[in-house]
């Protein structure tokens, strides 16, 4: 039995709209074509997208949190590698 849907998805925008060097807005992580074609997706389409937005956040934060661990722990070793 399919479900019914009552409400509707509101778009994830938060109005920092800029794109990041990989072509993601900065805001909602959303790419060009998610962000101009929102309007004409089905719910389905859209819940895949904020799926989508969401890994791309966990994997910036990962990402993040690995850059701040190595930069640590240059700063507790000052002394650089010869290799």
């Amino acid at each position: 039995m399919e479900q019914l849907e009552f409400f509707i998805i509101p778009s994830p925008c938060i109005g920092v709209c800029q794109v990041n060097n990989r072509g993601y807005c900065k805001g909602c992580l959303r790419s060009r074509e998610e962000r101009f074609h929102w309007q004409a997706m089905s719910n389905d389409q859209k819940r895949h997208v904020i799926k989508l937005c969401r890994q791309r956040y966990q994997r910036i934060k990962r990402r993040q949190r690995e850059l701040d661990a190595q930069a640590a722990q240059q700063a507790e070793n000052p002394q650089q590698s010869l290799f």
